[in-house]
C-alpha cells in the first residue's frame, strides 16, 4: 500500500472549500462465518462512529438492505406495480420460498457495553442510544447478527444465472449516514445508496475451496494462496479458511466468492494491481484476458481526465446481475460480447471516481452519479475502442423521452420516478448531457479545468449539484444557477428556431430567431454564403453575466453580438449581404444543444425560394 495514501486519506476530508463542512466518520471491524450450502451467515461488528456533525444524536439507524429480498417487501411491492417493471425482478421476490429469500437479523447490540433496544423496520433498523452522542465524541456500536443470503435476484445474492456462487453486496448491517441534510434512512426499494467514509477490517471465513474477491487489500495472502502469491500453500488439512481484509477511506464492503474463479492480476497505471476473478468457462476466457489490457488503458485514461484513482487495486469480479460499483472493485456478468464487456466495465470503473471518490448522494442526485460516469465511460469507450460519435445516444434517449411525456425533473427522489424508464434516462442520459451542454455553455477547455478542480477540491466529500455548480462559475467566469435550474429542477425543454429571413432596407439580410420553448441558452449560428465564406455569429445569454472563450482553432472570425435576455422571445441579427448571396443558416452547427426540434434550426435559401 501507498503509505501516503493511508497516512493523509482522512487529512482529505479538510480539502472541502466550506470551512463549515462536516462528515461523520464510521470505522467497521467485522467477522463473519458464512456456510456455503446452506447460505446461512452470522458476524460480529465493532462499529467506532465519531459524531463530527454540530448536532448531538439520540439515534442512529443501520440499513438491512438483505430483508428486502422478501415476499410483501416494499422493493417486491413496488416491483409488481410499477408500470414497467425491472426484469431482474418483476414478481421473482414474491415466489421466493423460506429457504431462497434474505434476511439480515440483529441478535443483539451495545453501545460501549451497554444493551440497547433496538427496532426492524424493514430494511431500517432504527436504534435509540442509551447515552446521547455530543458532537465530536465517539462511540462504540457491538453487534451480533445473523443473515441468510437470497436467492440471486438484484445485485446480491446466491448463484446467479451465470453459476456464481456469492455476490455479496449489501449484506451486512450499514449505518445510515447522517450529513447536513439529517439521516437518510431510506427504505431499499431498488435504487440509490448513500454511506458513511471510514474504514473496514473484515474477517471473512468461509469453505477453503472458495476463492474470494472484493473491497480491501487482502492481509493473509501467504496463509491465503490462490493467486494472490506465488506460493502453493497445503490446505488439505483444513475445512474453512479466513480471509482477512482491510479497506482504508471507503463506504461500501463487498466481495464476490466462487470455487471456480480464475484469478489474474496486472499491474496497472501508477502501481495499482488490477485483479480479475471470473469463471473458469472456455467461451469466456478470450474476453476477459482481453479485458485486463484495456481496463489499465481506461484507469489511465481516467486517471489523466478526472484525476488519480487513489487506491492501490482494483477488482473486476464475475457476478451480480448486470453491473454495479463498489468500493474498490465491482460486479458484473461475464457472458457478454466484448463490446459489452468492456463498456460495463468503463461504466463500472468510472464510478469509483463518481460515487466512491466524491460519493454524491445517488438516492436525491442520481444524475450527478450516473450521468457523469456515462459521460466518462462514453469518453472511455471512444479513446480505447475508438467508437465514434460516443454521445448521440443520450441525444436520441433524451428526445425519446420527453416526446413520450413521462419525463420528470431530474431532482426526483430515485426511488420515487412514476417508471424505470423515466428514472433510467433522466439519470444516465440527461445527466450526461448537463456535463456535454456545460462544455457547450462555458467551453470543453473549461468543462476540462472544472472536472480537474471538482476532483481537487471534492474528493472524499460528499458534493452537491449546488457545489458542483459554484465550482464551475469560480471556473469559467459564468453565471450558472439558471442552467442548473432548467435542465436539472424542472422539465423545461429547449427549442431555438430560425423564424423568418428576409431582405433588410439596408440591401442586406434580418434573420430573425425565436425561442419557442422556455429553457434559455446560449446560441451559436453559423452562415455560409454560396462563395463559400463562413460567418460565426455567438450569442450570449444575458443572465450568464460572461461570455465563451472560444479556441483560436474554431472559427477565424467570430462576431460576438449583445446578450438575449430570457424575457424576449425573439431576437434580430442584420448581416451585411443580400439574402440571395446566403447558400444556408444554422443554429448550433455543432448540434450539442438538447434542442428537441432541430428541423427549425435550418435556413437554405434555394429551398425557401423553390417552395415560393
Amino acid at each position: 500500500m501507498r503509505l501516503s495514501f493511508l497516512l493523509l486519506s482522512f487529512a482529505l476530508f479538510a480539502q472541502h472549500p466550506n470551512p463549515n463542512y462536516w462528515q461523520q466518520q464510521a470505522d467497521y471491524q467485522m467477522e463473519v462465518d458464512v456456510d456455503v450450502n446452506t447460505f446461512l451467515y452470522e458476524g460480529t461488528q465493532e462499529l467506532h462512529y465519531t459524531n463530527q456533525s454540530p448536532d448531538t444524536l439520540n439515534v442512529v439507524y443501520y440499513h438491512l438492505y438483505f430483508n428486502a429480498f422478501q415476499p410483501g417487501s416494499q422493493m417486491d411491492i413496488r416491483s409488481r406495480t410499477i408500470e414497467d417493471p425491472d426484469s431482474r425482478v418483476g414478481d421473482r421476490i414474491s415466489k421466493l420460498e423460506p429457504h431462497e429469500i434474505g434476511f439480515l437479523r440483529v441478535q443483539s447490540l451495545k453501545q460501549d457495553g451497554v444493551n440497547l433496544d433496538f427496532k426492524e423496520e424493514e430494511t431500517i433498523l432504527v436504534v435509540p442510544l442509551d447515552t446521547a452522542l455530543l458532537p465530536g465524541e465517539s462511540t462504540t456500536l457491538s453487534m451480533v447478527f445473523r443473515g441468510q443470503v437470497p436467492k440471486q435476484i438484484r445485485r446480491s445474492g446466491r448463484n446467479n444465472k451465470e453459476g456464481v456462487a456469492l455476490s455479496m453486496t449489501q449484506w451486512y448491517p450499514k449505518l445510515v449516514e447522517y450529513d447536513q441534510d439529517g439521516w437518510h434512512p431510506n427504505p431499499y426499494i431498488g435504487r440509490e445508496f448513500h454511506g458513511v467514509w471510514g474504514t473496514f477490517d473484515v474477517k471473512l471465513t468461509l469453505d477453503k475451496d472458495y476463492i474470494v474477491g472484493g473491497t480491501g487489500y487482502l492481509q493473509n495472502a501467504e496463509e491465503i494462496g490462490y493467486g494472490y502469491h506465488t506460493v502453493d500453500v497445503d490446505h488439505s488439512q483444513k475445512e474453512n479458511l479466513t480471509w482477512h481484509f482491510y479497506a482504508p477511506n471507503v463506504h461500501d464492503f463487498a466481495w464476490g466468492a466462487d470455487p471456480d474463479y480464475v484469478h489474474d492480476t496486472l499491474e496497472g497505471p501508477d502501481g495499482v494491481t488490477l485483479h480479475f476473478l471470473y469463471l473458469d468457462e472456455p467461451e469466456l476466457k478470450e474476453n476477459w484476458k482481453r479485458l485486463q489490457d484495456d481496463t489499465a488503458k481506461m484507469m489511465s485514461f481516467f486517471n489523466a481526465s478526472i484525476g488519480p484513482y487513489p487506491w492501490d487495486q482494483y477488482s473486476v469480479i464475475q457476478g451480480g446481475d448486470g453491473g454495479m460499483e463498489y468500493a474498490m472493485c465491482t460486479l458484473i456478468t461475464g457472458q457478454r460480447e466484448y463490446t459489452s464487456l468492456f463498456g460495463v466495465t468503463a461504466h463500472e470503473l468510472a464510478h469509483s471516481w463518481f460515487h466512491h471518490l466524491f460519493a454524491t448522494n445517488e438516492a436525491k442526485y442520481a444524475w450527478m452519479d450516473e450521468g457523469f460516469t456515462s459521460f466518462f465511460d462514453a469518453l472511455a469507450e471512444a479513446t480505447v475502442l475508438g467508437k465514434e460519435n460516443p454521445f448521440g445516444d443520450f441525444y436520441s434517449a433524451y428526445f425519446e423521452l420527453v416526446a413520450s411525456g413521462k419525463e420528470e425533473p431530474m431532482t426526483t427522489h430515485a426511488d420515487r420516478f412514476k417508471t424505470n424508464y423515466a428514472y433510467r434516462t433522466a439519470s444516465y442520459r440527461k445527466g450526461a448531457l448537463f456535463l456535454i451542454q456545460l462544455g457547450y455553455i462555458v467551453g470543453f477547455d473549461n468543462l476540462n479545468k472544472i472536472i480537474k478542480n471538482y476532483y481537487d477540491q471534492f474528493k472524499f466529500t460528499h458534493p452537491t449539484p449546488e457545489d458542483f455548480t459554484r465550482l464551475a462559475e469560480q471556473t469559467s467566469g459564468i453565471q450558472l444557477e439558471w442552467y442548473l435550474n432548467d435542465w436539472v429542477r424542472t422539465t423545461n425543454t429547449i427549442d431555438y428556431g430560425i423564424e423568418k429571413v428576409e431582405e433588410s432596407p439596408t440591401a442586406g439580410t434580418t434573420v430573425t430567431l425565436v425561442r419557442k420553448e422556455n429553457m434559455p441558452m446560449p446560441i451559436e449560428l453559423l452562415v455560409v454564403y454560396n462563395d463559400g465564406q463562413q460567418e460565426f455569429y455567438y450569442i450570449p445569454l444575458y443572465m450568464m453575466f460572461g461570455e465563451k472563450k472560444f479556441s483560436s482553432s474554431f472559427f477565424d472570425d467570430i462576431t460576438v453580438l449583445k446578450d438575449w435576455s430570457w424575457a424576449s422571445p425573439r431576437y434580430t441579427i442584420e448581416l451585411s449581404k443580400p439574402i440571395q448571396k446566403i447558400k444556408e443558416i444554422i443554429i448550433d452547427p455543432s448540434r450539442l444543444m438538447a434542442d428537441i426540434n432541430s428541423d427549425n434550426n435550418y435556413f437554405v435559401y434555394e429551398v425557401e425560394q423553390t417552395e415560393k
